[in-house]
């Protein structure tokens, strides 16, 4: 009897035993796991390998939609992202509303490799880079293809001439179709009036209703105007130098009544249940190595300052991969209207049914 208790407890210890280690290995897994949320196409995938090689860090990467969408699901209470890679307006609102935890930059030797002139942007939603740290810049602009249009682009105009009947690809994102509309109509980026945005919506129902638009599209856009499906395509400056570098008839500008420029920036979501992966994937990233391989894969503007001094002399005298000062300066930023958002969305709305 006393040999069958001592069992008895010898069992039940080892029962106890056996749940805490799988607790254990539980918790110590969930930890090797990092959330990232970031555009779809947007990073080499061989730096995810590289990454989770030297930190034996597991990354999930889950591709977004829309600066809008994660606005949302960064909201959400049961949101499980740890990194996320908004744009700057939406950075901006998420600073507002407290979701953003500061960087450590103890953790992050390595943004001392970012250019100081990513600094003067940056400034504009996140001053002194408290929460975020660039990782992409560009502007928006035209992809036409010459075999297919008279002469060259220079003016939103372009996109609402009915010769271009079904050869014309717009954004599917409300800010950059919206803005650039507003921009041709010569108003502000960030208009928040009835008056600017009901011309917008008018503007871009005739656009459709006239037939010139063949879809309203993001990601396979380049490879449509790759392949030659179209005449032009709203488009961000990267996917553009992707698409010219594929199809030598393809040409990008940014229109002679401005456009916008933008960042889109690594922040840690308050919530994130693995802050010093997130660190450790933020300075891997700003590793001069590293963000040469990420420029050479997806073709947009890195703010690492080696990789835009070692830019080819072609390409670094290319605008769209290097906008110059006087393109710029027609350019504007976003900002935070999500306090307006909804007005935005009624004419969005009206202008996609």
């Amino acid at each position: 009897v006393a040999n069958r208790k001592l069992l008895l407890i010898l069992s039940s210890a080892g029962i106890v035993l056996v749940s805490a280690l799988i607790i254990i290995l539980s918790v110590s897994s969930e930890k090797r796991v990092l959330n990232v949320y970031n555009w779809g196409e947007y990073i080499d995938p061989e730096l995810i390998e590289l990454f989770e090689e030297e930190t034996g860090v597991h990354v999930n990467y889950i591709e977004m939609l829309s600066n809008e969408e994660m606005l949302i699901k960064l909201a959400s209470p049961d949101c499980v992202y740890d990194l996320c890679v908004p744009s700057d307006y939406i950075i901006e609102k998420l600073i507002a509303n407290d979701m953003l935890l500061p960087l450590d930059y103890s953790k992050i030797p390595n943004a001392k490799n970012i250019a100081e002139k990513q600094y003067e942007f940056t400034d504009k939603f996140d001053p002194a880079n408290k929460y975020s740290l660039p990782y992409m810049w560009g502007t928006v602009g035209i992809l036409y293809n010459t075999d297919y249009v008279d002469g060259e682009i220079t003016s939103w105009s372009s996109l609402y001439d009915p010769q271009y009947h079904k050869d014309v690809f717009m954004l599917d994102s409300i800010r950059d179709t919206m803005g650039t509309a507003l921009k041709y109509l010569g108003y502000s980026l960030n208009d928040r009036s009835d008056e600017a945005l009901g011309k917008v919506r008018d503007l871009l129902v005739q656009q459709k209703n006239d037939g010139i638009v063949q879809g309203y599209l993001v990601d396979e856009v380049k490879d449509k105007m790759v392949a030659g499906e179209a005449a032009m395509a709203v488009m961000w400056s990267g996917d553009a130098m992707y698409a010219i570098e594929e199809n030598d008839s393809l040409v990008y500008c940014v229109p002679e009544e401005g456009s916008n420029v933008w960042v889109d920036a690594l922040c840690i979501p308050k919530n994130s249940k693995n802050i010093d992966a997130a660190m450790k994937f933020i300075d891997f990233m700003c590793r001069p190595d590293i963000a040469q391989m990420n420029y050479d894969y997806i073709h947009y503007a890195s703010p690492i300052r080696t990789v835009v001094d070692n830019l080819p002399e072609e390409e670094a005298a290319n605008p769209t991969v290097n906008p110059t000062d006087e393109m710029i300066s027609r350019c504007e930023f976003f900002h935070d209207i999500m306090d307006y958002m909804d007005v935005y969305n009624k004419y969005w709305m009206q202008i996609r049914a």
